[in-house]
């Protein structure tokens, strides 16, 4: 499967999550391919299950290990029993359909930061305004935080050294991912897929600066003026 990481809700408030794509069967140990039986790969409810187990296991297992130092061992062992009874919310479902936008939908989180200038219509030198949507009445409303306070909310977003916001494994893992993929079209009968052909070594890029809205076209001079009509508004470009 392939993974990303998700940390942030539309408030900035802390809300760590995971976007998988999961393949719809295995590979055995035979190098026969193995779908999945039914609509999906596995029960949803079963999945969820078996999450929380790995999950709070894991936490017990640091806890007893002494990772927790500044935290009360009984008020950790009582958190997770609390945890342990609660349903935890796994979602999943098939995609046999529309998968180019399901992988868009991922990839628009693989390289993002938190907020985008496009949802801060305002600030000044002591607050920041925020573009939000209320999920209860769908309402788009507008949050205003105070310049520390948003600092804080938005750096709870930033990655520690070393952490990866996007992850491949197995068959998708990145040492066997050539190797497995071209195996598995070959055992579906799948053709392989075009590649765009190599562009040459000595092909010097087109003149000019990548255009700020469609990222593809390039812009270039056209003519120059004055700094008058500049503070004016006339571009330069085109």
């Amino acid at each position: 499967m392939t993974s990303v990481l998700h940390t942030w809700g539309r408030s900035l408030f802390q809300h760590v999550h995971l976007h998988c794509l999961v393949p719809g069967g295995a590979l055995a140990d035979d190098g026969t391919w193995l779908s999945a039986r039914g609509s999906y790969l596995f029960p949803v409810r079963a999945l969820s299950r078996h999450f929380r187990g790995r999950f709070i296991s894991a936490l017990r297992n640091a806890a007893k290990a002494g990772e927790f130092t500044s935290l009360d061992p009984g008020a950790v062992s009582a958190l997770l029993d609390t945890l342990m009874g609660e349903e935890w919310v796994v979602f999943a479902k098939p995609c046999l359909e529309h998968t180019e936008s399901v992988i868009g939908y991922v990839a628009r989180y693989t390289h993002r930061v938190a907020i985008s200038n496009a949802r801060i219509p305002g600030l000044d030198d002591d607050q920041v305004s925020l573009s939000d949507r209320d999920y209860l009445d769908g309402q788009h409303k507008t949050l205003t935080l105070d310049a520390p306070e948003f600092l804080r909310r938005f750096l709870l977003h930033v990655l520690p050294k070393g952490l990866m916001r996007v992850r491949h494994y197995g068959l998708l893992a990145n040492r066997c991912r050539v190797q497995r993929l071209a195996h598995i079209r070959k055992v579906l009968t799948a053709p392989e897929p075009e590649r765009e052909p190599e562009a040459e070594q000595d092909h010097e890029p087109e003149p000019g600066w990548p255009c700020p809205v469609c990222r593809r076209g390039r812009m270039r001079p056209v003519r120059r003026i004055s700094p008058r009509r500049a503070a004016l508004g006339c571009a330069p470009y085109r």
